[in-house]
Order: C-alpha cells, then sequence, then structure tokens
C-alpha cells in the first residue's frame, strides 16, 4: 500500500513529530511518503534521515491557489492507495488534491481542535465553513482526543466519520540505563549553561501564545534565583519571551533550546516539566515528561483526563497562573529535587506507546483499502 501524507510543514512541533513517530512504526506493507506545502524544517531531516522520501510544494501561503494544480499532479503521478493529511491548511488542499487525482480513500487527522480555536487561531464562520466543506471530501477523520471527537460532532461532522485514534508516544527511547541517563544529564546540562546544583523547570512545545509560557517567566521571577527555566521549541513567541524574560530580571535564567530532535536527552537534563497551556488537545508533552521520569504539573492534558488519576501519579493539574506555578513548584522542590532516580513509568505511558497507536491506525489503512 502507498500511502501519502500532506502535512502544512515540517517544523518541530508536535503533529510534526508525532507524524515522524507514526510512520517509523506503521506497518512495513504501508510505504508512506510526505509532502509538506512549506516549511521542510527539522522534521524533514529526520524524516530523510530514515530514508523517507519527502517532497516539498513551495507553497507560498493560504492563498496561493497557483499551488493546488502542483499539488493534484503530484498525487496523481505516485498512484498513492490511500492520503492522509495533517493541520488545516494541509487539510484543505490536500482533501481536494486527492479527491481531484482520484484518490478514494482520504483521512485527515485533527490534531488541534477546541470549540472555539483550531491550531491556536479563533474559529469565524469562514473558517469552519471552509473546514466542513473539505471535511466532506475526505473518508475519515481522525480525532487525537475525546475533546476533539467531541468538538467534530457539535460542529455537525457524523459520528459515523470520526475515529478516536490518540497521539502515541515512542517510549523505547526514554528507557535507558542508569549510566547512560546520567551521562546524557550532565552533557546537556554543560551545553546548556546550567549551573553546578541549579534547579531545571522544563517546557516543551512551540513557542506560540496558546503555551502560555509567559506563566513560567513569571513564576520564575518568584523562584529561588538556583532555578532555570528551559524552553525546548521554536516559534513566532521567541522574541516576546526574550522581552518579558529581560522585563522581569531573569533574562540570564531562561534558556532557549530552539527546535531538536534529542528530546530525550533535553529532559533527562530536567527537574521537572511545567505545562501552562490551556488549550491542548491531547497534551504529548506532558507524556513525555511522565516516559522521561519526571514529575509534570501541566493546567490541561486531555490524554490523562481520560484515565484514572492512578494511571499517573507523578502529575498533577495546577492553574494557569504564576502564582499557582510558584506554589507548586516550591512545594515540588523541598518534596523532591529529583537529582537521583527518574520516577518510574506510570500506566499511562503504556497506554499510548506508538506502537499500539500505529497498529490501530494502520487497521484503518487497510480497512479503508479495502472499502
Amino acid at each position: 500500500m502507498r500511502v501519502l501524507h500532506i502535512v502544512t510543514g515540517l517544523a518541530s512541533g508536535g503533529a510534526e513529530r508525532q507524524l515522524h513517530l507514526l510512520i517509523r512504526h506503521l506497518p512495513p506493507h504501508q510505504q508512506c511518503e510526505v509532502l509538506a506545502l512549506t516549511n521542510p524544517g527539522t522534521v524533514a531531516a529526520a524524516l530523510r534521515a530514515d530514508g523517507v522520501t519527502v517532497h516539498h510544494l513551495g507553497m507560498r501561503g493560504n492563498r496561493d491557489l497557483g499551488a493546488l494544480p502542483r499539488l493534484v499532479r503530484l498525487v496523481r503521478t505516485g498512484r498513492y492507495d490511500l492520503v492522509h493529511t495533517h493541520l488545516y491548511r494541509a487539510q484543505l488542499y490536500g482533501r481536494l488534491a486527492a479527491r481531484l487525482a482520484g484518490v478514494r480513500a482520504v483521512v485527515a487527522t485533527e490534531h488541534s481542535l477546541h470549540a472555539g480555536v483550531i491550531e491556536g487561531r479563533p474559529v469565524t464562520r469562514g473558517v469552519k465553513g471552509l473546514y466542513l466543506a473539505a471535511e466532506r471530501l475526505g473518508t475519515t477523520t481522525v480525532a487525537v482526543s475525546r475533546q476533539v471527537a467531541q468538538t467534530l460532532h457539535s460542529w455537525g461532522v457524523p459520528p459515523a466519520r470520526v475515529e478516536l485514534i490518540p497521539n502515541g508516544i515512542d517510549a523505547a527511547r526514554y528507557r535507558r540505563p542508569d549510566a547512560d541517563r546520567v551521562a546524557a544529564r550532565h552533557r546537556v546540562r554543560a551545553e546548556l549553561g546550567l549551573p553546578q546544583g541549579s534547579w531545571a523547570v522544563g517546557g516543551i512545545g512551540r513557542l506560540v501564545p496558546g503555551k502560555r509560557f509567559h506563566v513560567l517567566l513569571e513564576a520564575l521571577a518568584e523562584l529561588d534565583p538556583a532555578t532555570r527555566l528551559v524552553l525546548i521549541g521554536e516559534g513566532p513567541e521567541r522574541a516576546a519571551l526574550e522581552r518579558r524574560a529581560t522585563e522581569l530580571g531573569v533574562r540570564d535564567r531562561l534558556v532557549l533550546t530552539g527546535e531538536r530532535d534529542d528530546v530525550p536527552d533535553l529532559l533527562a537534563a530536567l527537574d521537572v516539566l511545567a505545562a501552562p497551556s490551556t488549550e491542548e488537545t491531547f497534551g504529548l508533552g506532558v507524556l513525555e515528561g511522565l516516559a522521561a521520569g519526571l514529575p509534570v504539573r501541566h493546567s490541561a492534558c486531555p490524554a490523562l483526563d481520560e484515565l484514572p488519576p492512578s494511571a499517573a501519579p507523578q502529575a498533577r493539574r495546577v492553574p494557569s497562573e504564576a502564582a499557582a506555578y510558584v506554589t507548586a513548584l516550591r512545594e515540588l522542590r523541598h518534596l523532591n529535587d529529583h537529582t537521583a532516580d527518574p520516577l518510574p513509568h506510570p500506566p499511562a505511558v503504556g497506554h499510548y506507546d506508538i506502537a499500539r497507536v500505529a497498529a490501530d491506525l494502520g487497521a484503518l489503512y487497510d480497512r479503508l483499502a479495502r472499502a
């Protein structure tokens, strides 16, 4: 089976990294290629390193209608059995191009959808109308959480057209001998310039307003001077976060790593993961923190909401306010500085293991191809 994944871009965001993971673990008879409409970033390089063919359409913007004929030609020439689209722009253009090229099995994964927000942008009547029109061109929409599925249903997408397949985490990448973990911790802390004896609070995700990383900056200003904040990711809010850190007098205590593909090593250098976002549709970063053996303080994580509290005992919900994070992090530092041993994998990590998730998606592909 030949599968083409069409994605808006391939920078190191949650949806893009999830696509990379899925392709690594899909059944071998499902041969995947990837097409980025724009911005073939670090994830494109990682896919190519794995031997995956990556196409770049060179689209200039949302209204670059001239890109559609090129996309149709590429899909038709590739003779794909199934097209799978990811993220809003790719869903609009990708589903239409797949239909025009004669592909009958067209899947879309909805990675970031709330009742009034899609991928961090307000849902206007026009945005919603285009979304629903494109949805009708597809075969199935995959929701990564029950929250996303419920939003799709409230918008009028028939339940029969929605499949619930959550995101997954490559738990095996975080399981390592103690000596390797300790070596990675020392190496990365030296690389990032974290002083010996410092306590490192981390955040992971695109640097966009919806992640609310400014909450952690404001908390940092109230925490012990030995505390450092490490943000793993890149995005348009970088300059604003740097300015805010300067205003608060904590610029020298903020570390911005940019896009990285060595997330397990970076997490090994941290002492706690904090996630103040209130707009998560899954909460992949929270699960990565748990897989790395970190205590986690978060404001929203639908992936954990769908499991009993015992599935992740080292995770605690905190209001997305600086004062609440100050209290939670002070308490955590007092109880355990985490420098000795990682916490054991909670059941939630096994539940969302990428091998199981990819098997479910592969079964969906086979079922749609037969139909």
